[in-house]
C-alpha cells in the first residue's frame, strides 16, 4: 500500500463518517447504505486522479518494508 492508497482509505472513512453524522444514520442497514456513499466519495475521487494523472492509485506492494515489519514484532 502506498501514500495515496491510505490517503483514498482516508479520504472514503472520514467521508462515511460525516455522512453518517449529518444523516443521523442508526442501525446496520442505514451505515451500511452510508457507507456505500462514503466509499463511492473516495471511488470518484481515485478514479479522477487515475484518469488525470494516467497512472493507477492502487499497487500489490504492502506499505511497510520488510525491515519496518521486524521492528513491529
Amino acid at each position: 500500500m502506498n501514500d495515496l492508497e491510505l490517503i483514498f482509505s482516508m479520504l472514503g472513512e472520514a467521508s462515511t463518517t460525516e455522512i453518517a453524522k449529518n444523516k443521523d444514520a442508526q442501525g446496520f442497514v442505514e451505515n451500511k447504505q452510508v457507507a456505500k456513499l462514503g466509499g463511492s466519495v473516495a471511488g470518484s475521487a481515485r478514479k479522477d486522479l487515475e484518469q488525470k494523472s494516467g497512472k493507477k492509485v492502487s499497487t500489490t506492494r504492502n506499505y511497510l518494508s520488510l525491515s519496518e515489519k521486524k521492528k513491529l514484532v
